[in-house]
């Protein structure tokens, strides 16, 4: 039961007149009295965080922590690509035609996610990765791999500033999940990061719009329930190196270019 109310309060609901109220609890000093119980049921590690927990003043100041330096191992090989962060590896695998990705307890095809069909091409028969983050997960997202920014866009149904990006959403929602959608060039071809976030809010948060990206790099952060996609342009020699339902840290390597 205490699991469920605090997954409320992180994740919202389908309702935006209750995300609201939520998003209002959650950001305030009236939650501080939440945060011991929150990290004690979902047992977060105390001693990774940035902070003692007595520091942080509301639930969602303790969501979206920072670790401390040091806390996450990047894989630097120049052919590893690594998790751009904590969570559940729930879908894992090859892109086939007409497939469709569980995400957010819908189905969704690739062109839905990317926009158009155009954006689409660029990741068809390549290879996708859905990472999912609890509410006990760290929430920032890093860069998987170096490489350099060749399109950033948002979709969704509402307007969505990006830390003065001047980002707007489209007009197709997406089980009115706001998604910032990041294509990177990299030497092995192009890389998608999708970050989904809560329903009904504005929930992901850049910190620049720098085109350059740095692998393991902290680039943003989802101040409300998330899921990270990747879509992995086709290469003969790219191999996922981790299995579905997998539990992976940031930094550590889930696939590979096999020289």
């Amino acid at each position: 039961m205490k699991k469920t109310l605090f997954k409320y309060f992180v994740e919202l609901t389908g309702n935006p007149v209750a995300s609201s109220l939520l998003k209002s609890v959650t950001t305030s000093r009236w939650s501080r009295p939440l945060i011991q119980p929150f990290a004690n049921t979902y047992r977060i590690n105390e001693a990774e965080m940035e902070h003692p927990i007595r520091h942080y003043d509301s639930l969602q100041a303790l969501f979206t922590r920072q670790l401390k330096e040091g806390s996450r191992q990047i894989d630097t090989s120049p052919n590893a690509m690594i998790s751009p962060v904590d969570g559940v590896l729930s879908g894992v695998g090859k892109i086939n035609t007409d497939q469709t990705f569980l995400i957010k307890n819908h189905q969704f095809g690739l062109n839905e996610i990317m926009g158009t069909e155009k954006k689409a091409a660029t990741y068809k028969d390549g290879y996708y990765y859905i990472f999912y983050l609890s509410p006990s997960h760290y929430h920032h997202f890093h860069y998987p791999i170096d490489g350099e920014i060749v399109s950033r866009y948002a979709l969704g149904g509402v307007s969505y500033p990006v830390n003065n990006l001047g980002l707007r959403l489209g007009q197709s929602p997406f089980s009115t999940n706001h998604r910032l959608i990041s294509e990177v060039s990299t030497a092995f071809g192009n890389v998608a990061i999708v970050k989904v976030g809560a329903l009904n809010v504005n929930s992901i948060q850049l910190y620049n719009a720098s085109k350059e990206c740095v692998k393991g790099q902290d680039f943003g952060y989802f101040s409300f329930g998330s899921t990270v996609i990747l879509f992995i342009e086709n290469h003969p020699n790219f191999t996922p190196t981790v299995g579905l339902n997998t539990e992976v840290k940031m930094g550590q390597t889930v696939g590979e270019w096999v020289q």
